[in-house]
């Protein structure tokens, strides 16, 4: 009886030092963390001898593109994916920061101050997103959430191989190259200001250590794991798409929109969209591609083929991998698929505790409408924070990563991104479809000049009570300025009416 109580009191002492280890006070500096060793020549240069190239990428508007153009830049991208040399890691990121619309309030003109004030602090998300090439350093052992730089206690600065550099400048003139031949998108490198920041603007690492959207002066914040994930006074949220159990059976380049389609029509958004602009809160989605020596991963995949081959006797499910397996190896062969590692990851935040129920529905939601799993990430949390960071997308734990091809990864990336105002003199002001944000559009002139339309016909087609007359006689004020003749039918089940406008 003594033995036993001494043993249970022996397992009751055990488990309070764990439970004070598990939440004791451990404060690091992050500038002993900091997988960064430097910013030379625009490129993000690691401790460990990676380094980065960053772009912005300019993305269609949502809603303006359709099915054939949605598979168009499907395929571009896959082809710049092949052009990427091995060991290296295609990281997008694309972050959506909820924004309140600041008006203008120094225009003299009467309507235009009451529109103006009308629009002022309407919410709308704000989109940016960044695309990082990074190639791993020769000799880089593979990361794992055990091994990641942010539980190591110091990291030795590692030699940059300057011919890689060079060798890997021509590739991303490549790469752009295709992407942009597109039309459809444009890509902008981004200097060493643009990265590291300044005094008075953030850079795009202080954007994602931070949450900060580079609206004014750059704030430091805490960045807490644990008892509860928080970055300054934001709760964080972390779902991920990084198991083939939780991936949807199907993917393509495009996804019906339900709102948008009827029985006849088949309305299409970005199969990504709904993780994207379609996600009505603060986030950031990240989306991973590694290109590893596709010689080792099909030997690798063939060894576990044959070791599951053994055990296919023992168990149902082990028959069904092997299986899986051999279509894979099979598949990669036969049309010379291109074997990649991907890993997708939605980070959500909120400033109010009492929304985080909200919170976790809603991106739980968005990864349900792709009808993939959604999977809240926990131990593995910062792990995968950390590999987010630019320029150390190389630490990414491949435990957290599913084999696939690049014609499947390449659907999981966000392609659309919010409406632009036109920089043209003329036009009239729109509401974005989603939030309402007023929108400055030229319906004319600028498509015109882009060689979209050949004529300035315009055919305005709703249902009563959305304002066709006023549409209508509002559009002509700009060419009538010009002393142009504009000829408006204005046909209505009441009365036909055809007036012409001279000036």
């Amino acid at each position: 009886m003594t033995t036993i109580f001494l043993i249970l009191l022996l397992t009751a002492g055990i488990a309070a030092i764990l439970h004070l280890k598990e939440y004791k006070d451990v404060r690091k500096d992050l500038l002993s963390l900091l997988p960064v060793y430097k910013i030379e020549r625009d490129y993000i240069l690691s401790k460990q001898g990676d380094f980065t190239a960053v772009f912005e990428l300019t993305l269609p508007e949502i809603f303006t593109t359709g099915a054939d153009q949605q598979e168009q830049l499907h395929q571009a991208w896959i082809k710049a994916i092949k052009l990427l040399p091995k060991h290296t890691v295609l990281h997008k990121q694309d972050y959506f920061f909820k924004e309140g619309y600041q008006p203008d309030f120094e225009t003299e003109a009467f309507l235009s101050r009451a529109s103006e004030m009308f629009f002022n602090e309407r919410p709308f998300l704000n989109h940016k997103c960044y695309l990082m090439l990074t190639k791993k350093a020769a000799g880089r052992k593979p990361s794992s959430s055990v091994m990641s730089n942010l539980l190591r206690k110091r990291m030795i600065s590692g030699n940059v191989d300057t011919k890689a550099i060079y060798e890997f400048a021509d590739v991303l003139g490549q790469f752009e190259r295709v992407l942009t031949d597109t039309g459809l998108l444009s890509l902008r490198r981004l200097k060493a200001d643009a990265l590291a920041g300044s005094k008075h603007k953030a850079g795009l690492l202080e954007a994602y250590l931070y949450l900060d959207n580079a609206k004014g002066t750059p704030t430091l914040s805490d960045i807490v794991f644990k008892p509860e994930w928080k970055i300054g006074e934001n709760y964080m949220q972390l779902y991920t798409l990084a198991d083939a159990e939780d991936l949807p059976a199907q993917c393509g380049s495009s996804l019906p929109y339900d709102r948008y389609s009827s029985e006849r029509t088949r309305f299409t958004v970005g199969f990504a969209s709904p993780m994207g602009l379609l996600l009505n809160c603060n986030h950031i989605y990240n989306q991973f591609i590694v290109i590893d020596d596709m010689q080792l991963t099909m030997k690798k995949l063939e060894s576990k083929r044959l070791r599951l081959q053994s055990l296919s006797a023992y168990s149902r499910e082990n028959a069904i991998a092997r299986d899986a397996t051999a279509d894979f190896l099979n598949e990669a062969i036969s049309q010379g698929r291109l074997p990649v590692k991907a890993h997708f990851n939605l980070q959500v935040w909120t400033n109010n505790e009492q929304e985080l129920k909200d919170l976790r529905n809603a991106a739980a939601s968005a990864i349900t409408q792709i009808d993939g799993q959604p999977r809240q990430e926990i131990k593995g949390a910062p792990q995968i924070f950390w590999a987010g960071l630019p320029g150390n997308a190389a630490d990414l734990p491949l435990n957290e990563c599913f084999d696939s091809f690049a014609e499947q990864a390449v659907c999981f990336l966000n392609m659309e991104t919010n409406y632009r105002s036109s920089i043209s003199p003329v036009g009239l002001r729109l509401g974005d479809r989603i939030t309402g944000m007023p929108v400055h559009v030229d319906l004319s002139d600028e498509p015109m000049r882009k060689g979209i339309i050949t004529n300035r016909n315009r055919f305005i087609i709703g249902p009563s009570g959305v304002y066709r007359a006023i549409f209508s006689e509002s559009g002509p004020v700009d060419p009538n300025m010009e002393a142009e003749k504009v000829f408006l039918p204005i046909i209505s089940n009441a009365a036909i009416m055809n007036r012409v406008l001279t000036a």
